[in-house]
C-alpha cells in the first residue's frame, strides 16, 4: 500500500476478502506478455502473499516488493523467506530502484497516490529498455460505498471530530491513461472490469470497506463516535445495496493497463 497519512492499515481486516481482492491481480498479471524477465518490482505489495506468486510466474526473476505501511509488510517479513523475493519499506513518491526493473506491477495501490501524470512518468522512467508497467486500480469513487462515506463525513454529528477529509486522489478514466502512456512512448492496453461479488448481506460490504476507504474515519473516531458513524454508514449501505434471494450483489469496478516501453 501507498498509505495516506491519516490511515492505519489493519492487515487482518484487509485480508477478510482475500480471494476477491486477489482475482484482479491474477487477471492483470495474465495480460503481461513479457517472458524474459529478470527483475520485478511490486509497488504497494501489502502483505506480500501475491508478490510471492510473481516468483512462480517468472522463475528466473528476482522480485522486490515495496510498501509504505510497516504494518502491512510485517506479515510478509514473518513468512518463511523466499530466495528470490525481498521486501522494502518505501514510498513510491520518493524512492527509486537501484537498477531498472524489467517489469513493474502494482495492484490496488496507486489510487492512494496523487498526481498520476507525474507518477506515470516516474514509473515508466524506471523501466529497463522494453520493460512493462502493469497496473490495476479500483475505479469506484462514484460507487455508493464512497458517496455515502463522503456525505457522512460532512454530517454535523461527525464533522467536527473527523475534521477535513483526506485529500482526494483522482483515478482518471481509461482514455486518460491510454493517451498519457502513449505520449510517454509506450504501447498500451487499457481496460475496465466490473467484478460482481455476491455478499452475505450489506454488513459484509461494510466489512469490506473497513479494510480500505473507512480506515481514515476509523483512525479519527473513537468509542461511541465510531460506533455511531458505523451504524449510520451501515444503514445507508443496506438501503443502497438491497438484499435479494441469494444475498447482496456488490459491483466493484476496476481499471487496468499494461504498458510496454518502446525505449
Amino acid at each position: 500500500m501507498t498509505t495516506p497519512p491519516t490511515t492505519r492499515w489493519d492487515p487482518a481486516q484487509y485480508a477478510r476478502f482475500e480471494r476477491e481482492r486477489a482475482q484482479p491481480f491474477f487477471d492483470l498479471v495474465a495480460r503481461i506478455q513479457s517472458r524474459a524477465v529478470r527483475s520485478v518490482l511490486d509497488v504497494g505489495c501489502g502483505t506480500g502473499e501475491l508478490t510471492r506468486t510473481l516468483a512462480d510466474r517468472w522463475p528466473e526473476a528476482s522480485i522486490l516488493g515495496i510498501d509504505s505501511s510497516e504494518a502491512m509488510l510485517a506479515p510478509a517479513r514473518e513468512r518463511s523467506p523466499h530466495p528470490r523475493v525481498t521486501y522494502e519499506h518505501a514510498d513510491v513518491r520518493t524512492w527509486r530502484p537501484a537498477e531498472p526493473p524489467d517489469c513493474i506491477v502494482s495492484n490496488a495501490a496507486l489510487q492512494w497516490v496523487g498526481d498520476h501524470a507525474r507518477l506515470l512518468e516516474r514509473l515508466t522512467g524506471w523501466l529497463a529498455p522494453g520493460g512493462t508497467l502493469a497496473v490495476q486500480m479500483p475505479h469506484n469513487d462514484a460507487a455508493s460505498t464512497h458517496t455515502i462515506l463522503a456525505a457522512l463525513w460532512r454530517d454535523p454529528r461527525f464533522a467536527a471530530a473527523l475534521g477535513d477529509p483526506p485529500p482526494a486522489v483522482r483515478v482518471h478514466d481509461a482514455t486518460w491513461y491510454g493517451e498519457r502512456l502513449l505520449a510517454l512512448g509506450c504501447d498500451v492496453e487499457v481496460w475496465e472490469t466490473i467484478y460482481l461479488h455476491r455478499m452475505l448481506d450489506a454488513g459484509a460490504i461494510v466489512e469490506w470497506v473497513k479494510g480500505t476507504a473507512l480506515r481514515p474515519a476509523a483512525s479519527r473516531l473513537a468509542g461511541g463516535a465510531w460506533e455511531g458513524f458505523l451504524a449510520a454508514y451501515t444503514e445507508r449501505i443496506a438501503a443502497a445495496y438491497p438484499a435479494g434471494p441469494h444475498g447482496v450483489w456488490f459491483p466493484f469496478p476496476r481499471l487496468f493497463f499494461v504498458a510496454s516501453s518502446n525505449r
